[in-house]
């Protein structure tokens, strides 16, 4: 299996999957779904590089559930699974509990 590894302050992110059916339960076909804007973060980089030649921290770790940006990060597929690699800056939130 192929290991993907960030660089500096990128995440990989394994989005969460589509509804399947709405609130008032109409079952929607695959093409209707809306991509989740929520994933679990898979991987991180080691950090931004700072003027000082040090990294910056992260805000966030490997497991988290976080929400980020509609349009953020590039869609990339290994083995034949769906992943997305995003800045930090992309991730909105963190979701807790």
């Amino acid at each position: 299996m192929a290991k993907i590894k960030p660089i500096n302050d990128k995440v990989l992110v394994k989005r969460l999957e589509a509804e399947s059916k709405t609130a008032g339960g109409i079952v929607l076909p695959d093409n209707a779904k809306e991509k989740p804007k929520e994933g679990t973060i898979v991987a991180i980089g080691n950090g931004r590089l700072l003027k000082n030649g040090e990294r910056s921290q992260f805000q966030v770790s490997k497991g988290d559930r976080v929400i980020f940006s509609s349009y953020a990060g590039t869609e990339i597929k290994v083995m034949g699974e769906d992943f997305l690699v995003l800045g930090e800056d992309d991730i909105l939130a963190i979701v807790e509990g």
